[in-house]
């Protein structure tokens, strides 16, 4: 590195230059794009090993287990600066996620060595907090002498950073003062609207504002697009992951709650309240009349292909889902548009259920000093504007690179409304469900009761009645209620 270059770089890392600045300054020395991220990179290492000792474990191997996802391919792309920076060795096992969280779980429960930090879900932590698999990771956050000072832990997104932390108690608040840090939150997914706005244009309708227009816009889609279109798509299938994404979102924007919990500590069932069921009753009617046919099947998979390939007019899920249909080969690429979603018209703004991929600490790591210097150099702002603006690291979860000019507008280029509908989202992003360890049962046998509405085999009321009944059957039983 030439030392205009270097100063350049080194003027941008303590703010006197913007990144705009620093692209265009190092194309005026005739540095294409990519050379450019290059020697940012470099430029950032180095001042990361200037305020920390970088090199406490150098010659050290940390082993990974890995979901095969953007975000461990934007890590995988970066890993090399992490290498140079520590001196120390990564490897890592990858596989596809339909057998990834069994692999996560037999590792785990045999106690096993071989991985020592891993990517899960922030609900798995639930299972895996209290039974002793994963490490707290406060220990590590709050010691100055193992955490590098520039790791800025208040720059994570306040609701996705609290929705990583939980006492262990069943209905213990997420977030609150005695909750343990089971997780670092890498990249989440809020649930809003993504759609095709030339189909929605053919029909003369407007984008959705609450559920009575949500409902309306996928009747009126379904009927005036044709070819097929149906109007909107959400999951399905039996399972926890169907209640999750957009119908959790909808239904907490109207204060509903999946369970109560008592002065006591008590929990008991939350879904059969009359809002409950006016809210149950207005979704099943929109995927009756709008919906897929083979709805009882669809995952985030049929949801998304269906949306890249034009089968449907707009998806009420993840909004990262929506980004890589806009991408990539899919016929539709190029053509979607997103916004937020406020499902209760009476409602100040939106409150999305998020998921969150995060990165946990193995209780069983050999060496938890040396892996949490991998974590929290994966998890620190540096690498995550790298990925954000270099891969298709969305949606990360840090303010400041939200705040990055050259992100935002990466994203308003191809992804039109993604920038506000997260603006308007993310204040109000958090995990919805109740912390407790009976929640993947409970979630999934409440998707089972809305596919038996769905089909008609009972009516809304009595079949939210019954289910409130089962749940809170299992609750006594497993002494939680």
């Amino acid at each position: 590195m030439h030392e205009k270059e270097k100063d350049l770089i080194d003027a941008f890392l303590r703010g006197q230059v913007d990144r705009r600045g620093l692209i265009k300054g190092l194309g005026a020395m005739g540095l294409a794009a990519g050379t450019a991220g290059t020697l940012l990179n470099l430029g950032q290492t180095r001042a990361l090993a200037a305020d920390f000792d970088w090199q406490a474990h150098k010659g050290k191997t940390i082993k990974l287990l890995l979901n095969k996802h953007p975000y461990a391919d934007a890590m995988i792309a970066d890993l090399e600066n992490f290498k140079q920076l520590t001196g120390m060795n990564v490897v890592y096992d990858v596989f596809p996620e339909d057998v990834y969280f069994d692999k996560v779980t037999a590792a785990l429960s045999a106690s096993s060595p071989e991985y020592d930090a891993f990517m899960t879900g922030a609900y798995m932590t639930w299972t895996y907090g209290p039974a002793g698999w994963i490490t707290d990771l406060n220990e590590w956050i709050k010691d100055p002498a193992k955490t590098n000072p520039n790791y800025a832990w208040d720059d994570f997104l306040p609701g996705v950073r609290n929705s990583c932390a939980w006492n262990g108690k069943p209905g213990g608040a997420l977030g609150s003062e005695d909750a343990k840090q089971w997780c670092i939150p890498w990249g989440f997914e809020q649930n809003n609207i993504t759609y095709n706005k030339g189909m929605f244009d053919k029909a003369g309708v407007k984008v959705p504002g609450n559920m009575d227009e949500m409902v309306a816009a996928a009747a009126k889609l379904t009927k005036d697009v044709g070819g097929g279109v149906y109007g909107i798509g959400v999951r399905g299938s039996r399972s926890w992951a169907t209640i999750h994404p957009g119908f959790l979102s909808a239904y907490a924007n109207f204060d509903q709650k999946d369970l109560n919990v008592s002065a006591d500590g008590k929990l008991s069932a939350a879904m059969n309240t009359a809002q409950s069921k006016a809210f149950h009753k207005q979704w099943v009617q929109m995927i009756q009349e709008s919906g897929p046919k083979d709805w009882s099947t669809y995952t985030w998979y049929q949801v998304g292909t269906d949306l890249g390939a034009g089968a449907s007019a707009m998806i009420f899920d993840a909004d990262i889902l929506g980004y890589f249909m806009n991408g990539g080969d899919n016929k539709m690429a190029g053509k979607l548009a997103f916004a937020s979603f406020k499902a209760n018209p009476d409602a100040k703004a939106p409150t999305p259920n998020i998921w969150i991929w995060s990165l946990s600490m193995s209780n069983f790591s050999k060496d938890k000093d040396a892996t949490w210097y991998f974590m929290q150099w994966a998890s620190g702002p540096e690498h995550g504007l790298f990925g954000a603006t270099k891969m298709d690291f969305v949606n990360p979860v840090r303010q400041s690179v939200w705040k990055d000019e050259m992100f935002r507008e990466k994203l308003n280029k191809s992804y039109p409304g993604y920038v506000e509908m997260f603006d308007a989202s993310a204040p109000g992003a958090s995990i919805k469900f109740t912390a407790q360890p009976l929640f993947f049962d409970l979630t999934t046998e409440w998707a089972a009761t809305l596919q038996k509405m769905v089909s008609k085999e009972v009516p809304v009321d009595e079949g939210l009645d019954k289910l409130a009944e089962s749940i809170n059957g299992q609750l006594k039983e497993a002494g939680l209620g």
